[in-house]
């Protein structure tokens, strides 16, 4: 190990989808810090370039390019233009999109939107990274779940079945992937700061109701999902693969909020 220790990533060339706002703007920053050669990946390419060179002004290398995920074609390019140039050792995938309606009154177009986005772009990405880190024997592929994996609230039936759908592609990845030395996982976050989850903020009654949900009756921040991303892109995660680190504040682990008299 280098003296950054155990979550070195130097020599590593990372791709952070998503990288423009948000939790991927925060993780392709803080994989950067670690050393990391980042590629700056996002549908806003103005943006992340932006975040590229706020990367760059603290000495790290990041480069940043357009790319839309529902586009298996652009993938594969830009996945294949990286490591072409400079290998491709890591891919995290963090964007995602909801609808929030009952699912009676879910549109055609509505359920197309989100699948799009949340289940074929994220296999596209799955895809195109195995196809390349197979040949290549080695590299880890972080896609991003949610809390809603697990547990739903009304309105969130399409958002909440893709969740659970990225988590099992995460695990038969990591079955047919793990013969050529690939990893994957998933992140399951609560609910961040982010711009998806912005309305929410708007809302003060919604705002609480979800603070109260995890046992440090807050929030999280996208800097939050940097640890738990950089555990699984570094080498002290190389026998972790086919599971999911949730980063949700204790969300799926307390059952209520109620406390009995007494205690």
């Amino acid at each position: 190990m280098s003296n950054k220790g155990l979550f070195d990533l130097s020599g590593k060339t990372i791709a952070v989808i998503g990288a423009a706002s948000g939790i991927g703007e925060a993780v392709a920053l803080g994989c950067a810090r670690q050393g990391a050669r980042v590629a700056a990946l996002d549908l806003n390419e103005v943006t992340a370039r932006q975040v590229a060179e706020r990367a760059t002004k603290d000495g790290a290398s990041c480069e940043a390019g357009p790319l839309d995920i529902r586009d298996g074609a652009a993938v594969d390019r830009a996945f294949d233009d990286l490591a072409s140039r400079h290998g491709l050792d890591v891919v995290i995938c963090t964007p995602s999109i909801n609808v929030r309606k009952p699912i009676l009154r879910y549109t055609d177009e509505e359920l197309q939107r989100v699948l799009d986005v949340n289940i074929k772009g994220n296999f596209n990405v799955l895809r195109s990274a195995g196809r390349i880190m197979t040949e290549r024997r080695k590299g880890s592929i972080i896609l991003f779940s949610s809390v809603r994996s697990q547990v739903v609230e009304p309105g969130q039936g399409v958002y909440a079945a893709t969740k659970a759908g990225i988590l099992q592609l995460v695990k038969t990845a990591a079955a047919e992937f793990g013969p050529y030395n690939v990893r994957v996982n998933a992140i399951g976050p609560g609910v961040i700061e982010t711009p998806l989850t912005a309305p929410i903020k708007a809302n003060k009654a919604w705002y609480d109701a979800y603070a109260a949900k995890s046992v440090f009756n807050r929030w999280g921040t996208p800097e939050e999902l940097v640890g738990p991303t950089v555990f699984l892109a570094s080498d002290s995660a190389s026998y972790v693969t086919g599971t999911i680190i949730y980063a949700d504040g204790g969300w799926l682990a307390a059952d209520g909020r109620f406390t009995p008299p007494g205690m």
